[in-house]
């Protein structure tokens, strides 16, 4: 009985301790094109020690007198070591424009494999996701879109500090702008993105094409 006890109170503390070093981060951002809602983007992390998974979802449905004039749908999962992409399964419907993207770590590079139009390709080296939850992209000059596959060139500019509303609540945060994609991306993060273990992701806009402006603010 005692044995039993032992082996059980073993268990249950290798539990615990496994679920102490297990942490879930969690970002659900409403979506505005300019300032009319279309929908969500969330974002879930399951960080084990060096080991991550990333979880995405994002829905978007934009309405013209009442008619769907444009849907987007795109689901991803994400598997990094360190800050390095390991793994990744990706699908978009862009509007009825269907891809898939997948990636897988091999050694000293990245075997990427594309559905639309069908193609592989290696890259060499760490490669990075438009992982906007890790200020570690403020430091890149490549990121990998996991809409299209495309490894595209970018060039990170600090704007400074900049006051915005956050759930209501004025913050001081500090302002980066990604250029490189089809669209610059300007991001907000708040304390030390110096050290990514202690930043915080806050929001996120571009200006489309048409001068619309696509906004991400946290729920």
């Amino acid at each position: 009985m005692k044995r039993e006890l032992s082996t059980i109170l073993t268990i249950a503390v290798m539990l615990a301790s496994a679920a102490a070093q297990a942490q879930s981060r969690e970002w659900n951002f409403q979506v505005f094109l300019d300032d009319k809602p279309i929908g969500h983007h969330h974002y879930t992390l399951r960080e084990n020690g060096p080991e991550r998974e990333l979880k995405t979802e994002a829905r978007f449905d934009v309405k013209f007198l009442f008619i769907n004039a444009y849907r987007y749908v795109h689901d991803a999962s994400e598997r990094w070591r360190g800050n390095c992409l390991a793994r990744l399964t990706a699908r978009t419907d862009d509007n009825g424009d269907f891809s898939e993207v997948g990636a897988e770590q091999q050694g000293e590079h990245v075997a990427l494999t594309l559905s639309a139009p069908h193609r592989r390709e290696a890259v060499d080296g760490c490669l990075m996701t438009y992982a906007y939850w890790n200020a570690d992209i403020l430091r890149q000059k490549r990121l990998l879109n996991t809409q299209t596959g495309k490894v595209e060139s970018v060039t990170i500019a600090a704007l400074g500090e900049d006051k915005i509303i956050v759930r209501d609540t004025p913050m001081v945060a500090q302002r980066y702008r990604i250029s490189g994609g089809k669209h610059s991306i300007e991001l907000w993060y708040g304390a030390d993105v110096t050290n990514s273990t202690n930043h915080a992701w806050l929001a996120l806009q571009s200006t489309l094409d048409n001068g619309r402006k696509l906004r991400y603010q946290l729920k």
